[in-house]
C-alpha cells in the first residue's frame, strides 16, 4: 500500500481530561488531519522535541533511546502508523545497521517522539486516514464552536471507555482484574497503576 507522509500540526491539551493531550498529525499533500490521544509525559517529549532551542540538562528517555542506537550505528529510517484498533493507533519503528533492516513495534506517541529526533519522516496509510481522519475545513469550523472546543469533545470521546469508576473500592477482585487488562491493552497506564494499587492495597490487608 503507499505511504502517506505526515508532519506534527500541534499538540492540544484537554482542560477536562486530566492528562490527557491531542497529537495532531497532518497530511503533507492534503488537508487532513489525523488526531491521537497521548499522555502528558509522551507531550511533553514531544514537545521538547520539535523546540530546537530547549536542550534538557540530562537526556530524556527518547534522547536515551536515540543516543543508543547512535553509538551502535543503527539508523532509524522512518516511522509508520500502521493501523488502528478500537481507537489505539499501532505504529512500527523501521530501523537499519548495514544491509540489515529491522521493524520494531511502539506506542505512535514514542514513535512520533523518536523520529523528530531522528529527523524522519512519519507515514501512514489511506486506510487509517480514512478511518480517523478529519478534513482542515471541518477543524476550522468545530475550532470556531463556543460551546465546546472540539478537541474536548474528541479526548473526551477517546477516553471515556477507559474511564475508571469513582467507587473501586466496592468492584469485587475478578472486576478489578478485568479492568486493569482493558486499561493495560488501551495503554492507560496511569488508571492500569490506579487499579493496580488497589489490588496490591486488599492483598496486603
Amino acid at each position: 500500500m503507499k505511504l502517506i507522509e505526515l508532519t506534527i500540526f500541534g499538540i492540544s491539551f484537554s482542560q477536562t481530561q486530566t492528562g490527557a493531550y491531542a497529537l495532531i498529525l497532518s497530511e503533507i499533500d492534503g488537508n487532513r488531519k489525523l488526531p491521537i490521544v497521548i499522555g502528558g509525559f509522551e507531550a511533553q517529549s514531544i514537545a521538547i522535541g520539535l523546540e530546537k532551542d530547549v536542550n534538557p540538562p540530562r537526556p530524556l528517555t527518547h534522547d536515551l533511546f536515540k543516543n543508543l542506537l547512535d553509538s551502535y550505528k543503527i539508523s532509524i529510517k522512518h516511522v509508520i502508523i500502521h493501523k488502528l484498533v478500537d481507537g489505539i493507533f499501532f505504529a512500527n519503528i523501521i530501523c537499519e545497521k548495514g544491509k540489515k533492516q529491522e521493524v520494531l513495534d511502539a506506542r505512535t506517541s514514542d514513535a512520533v517522539a523518536i523520529a523528530i529526533r531522528s529527523k524522519v519522516p512519519i507515514y501512514t496509510f489511506e486506510n487509517v486516514l480514512s478511518e480517523a481522519s478529519f478534513s482542515e475545513n471541518k477543524y476550522e469550523k468545530n475550532k470556531s464552536k463556543s460551546d465546546e472546543n472540539w478537541i474536548e469533545n474528541f479526548v473526551k470521546s477517546q477516553t471515556s471507555k477507559n474511564i475508571i469508576p469513582k467507587n473501586i473500592s466496592d468492584l469485587s477482585n475478578k472486576n478489578l482484574l478485568n479492568l486493569l487488562k482493558k486499561l493495560v491493552a488501551s495503554e492507560d497506564y496511569e488508571g492500569a497503576v490506579k487499579i493496580r494499587d488497589e489490588i496490591s492495597k486488599r492483598k496486603n490487608k
